[in-house]
């Protein structure tokens, strides 16, 4: 019988090692089923939003009758589609929404009103296989490998061991390969399924397991530094748990503490309030000056045609992006404060590896800060879109009527070719 195939034996024999695995892949399995059943709901909804909105636009297309009409009543879709990737690191999609319907009005307080918490208090993360990898996975290593020498030594058993040369080696090699090798296996199965299921990109899939991996391992080695340096097996078990705490809870807690008291941010929901209030004062200032101060911004749209009218569309949505410039500020120091912060939580990985390991698997599953940043700004491009498509009818009062509208910016579903989830196009 070949090493590892007695330590496979062992292994099996073993009740508790067998159930902890066992327990170990059954959440995972549950973890990567959670993920691909949000990921689908969120496909789902997007779908739902487009013949939902398409419904909408045929019926706002009966009753407006100028340009204003549109572009006050009219919303927008778009989307965060979830990366082939997302159902295993879930990262900010829950606390960030995967579609927004905008409209030409006011942007910043469209945006910041769909913040339901701040991102950064979301410490462990949902319940996806990243977190089953970075919180549970290590606790099972624990579980196999703190005795691996003081419980041959309580056995009586080390010391026949030590008899023989380098058969102590070979002997706690091989369990050691083992029980982590059944670990990672107990990761690596039910993600290889979830990738399969979404086509990821087998390239970033390795990549990704490669992360399950070295969570794994890292764990591996200082579970192994314990158990070899430690006097007894109650000692080690310990030991371990008291490491596991400082890194994946009190220091992730401390580092964001640290880095939310060294980098400040605006707040969301304050800034999407500055933003409402700058427009609704507008309704109670001078009306040619307002004009006048978004015509320096627009000076295009210079010669338009004087108003005669108390109210006229053109100064409304004039008003209205005035309000985004009166914030634009502060916009731009929440943008920069938050990726200062996703910075510094990058850099803090290196000391925390398995927070760092969980990082990167959020940035390969297009999860994380930046990708929602990136998404922000696809958001502010295409309402530049909307904006811009109504002001020559605005400015210049043009007709405007069901064949302008059906010219309007919209976005489109497509699939994606390797990973089946949906996504943008113009």
């Amino acid at each position: 019988m070949t090493a590892l195939g007695r330590e496979l034996w062992f292994f099996w024999r073993s009740r508790t090692a067998v159930a902890a695995v066992a327990i170990l892949a059954f959440i995972a399995s549950a973890a990567v089923a959670f993920g691909l059943a949000e990921v689908n709901r969120e496909r789902a909804a997007i779908v739902r939003v487009l013949e939902l909105q398409a419904i909408e636009d045929e019926a706002l297309s009966g009753h407006a009758v100028d340009a204003g009409t549109y572009a006050y009543n009219a919303f927008f879709p778009i989307w965060n589609a979830p990366s082939p990737l997302a159902f295993a690191a879930l990262g900010q999609r829950d606390v960030a929404p995967s579609v927004l319907r905008v409209r030409a009005l006011a942007l910043e307080a469209q945006i910041h009103e769909n913040e339901q918490v701040n991102p950064e208090l979301a410490l462990p993360g949902r319940f996806d296989l990243a977190f089953v990898a970075v919180y549970l996975a290590p606790l099972v290593l624990i579980v196999l490998l703190h005795d691996l020498w003081s419980g041959e030594r309580e056995a009586g058993r080390l010391a026949a061991l030590q008899a023989v040369p380098r058969a102590a080696a070979q002997v706690f090699a091989a369990r050691a390969g083992v029980r982590a090798g059944l670990v990672a296996t107990a990761l690596l199965v039910p993600f290889a399924t979830g990738a399969a299921l979404e086509r990821a990109p087998p390239g970033l899939a390795v990549l990704f397991a490669g992360a399950l991996v070295g969570v794994v391992i890292f764990w591996t080695v200082l579970a192994l530094a314990a158990a070899r340096l430690g006097p007894r097996s109650a000692v080690n078990a310990a030991s371990l748990a008291g490491l596991w705490f400082a890194l994946t809870l009190v220091g992730p807690a401390a580092a964001s503490l640290v880095v939310n008291a060294a980098i400040p941010v605006p707040d969301g929901a304050r800034l999407a309030r500055e933003n409402r209030d700058a427009v609704h004062s507008a309704w109670d200032l001078p009306r040619q000056p307002t004009l006048e101060r978004f015509l320096i911004l627009y000076p295009e749209w210079a010669d338009t045609p004087p108003m005669t009218q108390p109210f006229h569309w053109k100064w409304y949505f004039a008003f209205q992006h005035l309000g985004d410039v009166a914030v634009a500020d502060q916009s731009e120091a929440y943008r920069d404060g938050i990726a200062r912060r996703e910075q510094a939580a990058a850099a803090a990985g290196w000391l925390l590896l398995p927070v760092g390991l969980q990082n990167a698997m959020h940035r390969m599953a297009a999860t994380d800060v930046r990708a929602q940043l990136a998404y922000q700004d696809r958001v502010r491009i295409f309402h530049a879109e909307i904006r811009h498509h109504y002001y020559p009818y605005l400015f210049r009062d043009l007709p405007y009527g069901r064949d302008e509208f059906a010219r309007a910016p919209r976005l489109r579903l497509r699939q994606d070719a390797e990973g089946g989830g949906q996504s943008e196009t113009g």
